[in-house]
């Protein structure tokens, strides 16, 4: 397993969250994507269009701390709780999904693992202890 990362839920305020964060740990973002730049937007309301999809920030040589703004339009909705994922980069698509079988065990498959628009084999759960979880695999560019 190559690591495991905090990856954030806000209700509209990432990019200030993100801009705070930046200015305590330094660096730069790794990845900033709004949803006016993803393949569903065409389905997002205007109003959201500049918010962000993804953004990573590393804070340490290790740790990369990751969020997204999570719209109601969608259907999320922000509350303590669910406000935070532990996010798991796995090294292969077999780890991926042995990590993904064991965790959702007795729990809640969110999202089966699948190829992703970004390129990666990635699905989510909640186990069942509540604590939510994503997993990612970067597959080769071809």
């Amino acid at each position: 397993m190559a690591s495991v990362n905090p990856y954030l839920n806000f209700a509209g305020n990432t990019e200030a969250a993100f801009l705070f964060y930046k200015s305590v740990f330094g660096g730069e973002f790794a990845m900033l994507q709004r949803f006016s730049e993803t393949p569903q937007a065409g389905n997002i309301p205007a109003h959201e269009q500049d918010k962000i999809m993804h953004i990573a920030l590393r804070i340490s040589p290790n740790t990369v701390l990751m969020a997204t703004d999570a719209l109601e339009s969608m259907g999320h909705k922000v509350d303590f709780g669910n406000n935070i994922s532990l996010a798991i980069t796995a090294d292969n698509p077999e780890e991926a999904d042995r990590l993904f079988n064991g965790l959702s065990a007795g729990g809640k498959v969110d999202l089966p693992m699948t190829m992703m628009f970004w390129g990666a084999y990635f699905g989510m759960l909640t186990d069942a202890f509540g604590v939510k979880w994503m997993i990612d695999c970067e597959m080769p560019k071809n």
